[in-house]
């Protein structure tokens, strides 16, 4: 399989349309190629207008894909403890809302959101949790659901059979100037590390745009890695991961990863709580 890049654009939601526009047009700048659109049905539970529904419509007839991020993208539980208030409230400011949902929970908000996306006529591939928090309740849930595809921040996960691909996102943090400083640095490092991987994942947020340096530093590295990748949306990712792997056996390039969500080495929780410390220190000294 060609070496593949497939570009994200999260938070895809009538309050983010406009911003959402300028991303797209700044990716476009560099090449029309087809995007993932992970949208959120009821937005902070606002009601959805005609228009952006009609906009989307027309993303989607022209070939990008409609994915699902969530329903509200609120995360409305309670923290269990200090280390998950940080990562829940302060590091994904309260948006992971799939971060702490029981099975049943997940399910009617999972369902939900397809129920709207096929009154939309769209159909649906891939389900993109808000932040990439997902509960045991919400890997749970999409073992029943019909879908070809879940993401963690550095996987792609095939559903139902849950075999996993290591793809680290490159993600830009906007929130503040050391955030937007540091990003730059790291996802030049990140693009670099991950040049040989199959499927490199550059996953944008509305605001992407707006901020000059970041928009030349994504658009650069886009730019450089269309010359020798393919671009994708992640439903034809899935796909292709698909072909080129057997049922029983990964493929080159393909990690079994199954500590992420299934127990086994170092548990994902684990790991995210200290990401989030991390990010909680730098802020300290900065």
């Amino acid at each position: 399989m060609k070496p593949s890049l497939a570009v994200v654009l999260h938070d895809v939601a009538p309050a983010t349309q406009r911003a959402c526009e300028r991303t797209i047009a700044a990716i476009h700048q560099v090449a029309p190629i087809p995007i993932t659109l992970p949208a959120v049905p009821r937005y902070h539970c606002e009601p959805t207008p005609r228009a952006f529904v009609n906009w989307l419509d027309e993303r989607y007839v022209r070939g990008d894909e409609v994915a699902l991020h969530g329903y509200t993208h609120l995360d409305d539980g309670v923290p269990r403890n200090f280390i998950d208030r940080l990562r829940r409230r302060h590091y994904t400011r309260g948006e992971g809302e799939f971060a702490d949902l029981s099975i049943t929970e997940a399910m009617r908000r999972i369902t939900a959101g397809v129920a709207w996306c096929s009154r939309q006529g769209f159909v649906l591939r891939g389900f993109v949790a808000p932040a990439w928090l997902m509960s045991p309740g919400t890997w749970e849930a999409l073992r029943w659901l019909d879908f070809s595809y879940t993401c963690t921040l550095r996987r792609v996960v095939l559903l139902p059979e849950r075999r996993t691909f290591t793809s680290q996102s490159l993600v830009y943090s906007t929130a503040s100037a050391w955030r937007r400083q540091a990003s730059l640095a790291w996802n030049t490092t990140v693009a670099a590390m991950q040049r040989r991987n199959p499927l490199l994942r550059l996953e944008l947020h509305p605001v992407d745009a707006d901020h000059p340096a970041i928009r030349r530093s994504w658009q650069r590295l886009l730019e450089t890695h269309l010359t020798e990748r393919r671009a994708r949306t992640l439903a034809d990712v899935a796909d292709a991961l698909r072909l080129a792997t057997d049922w029983d056996r990964m493929g080159t390039g393909a990690e079994l990863d199954d500590d992420e969500h299934e127990g086994g080495g170092e548990p994902a929780d684990r790991r995210a709580d200290r990401d989030v410390a991390r990010v909680v220190q730098a802020e300290h000294h900065a």
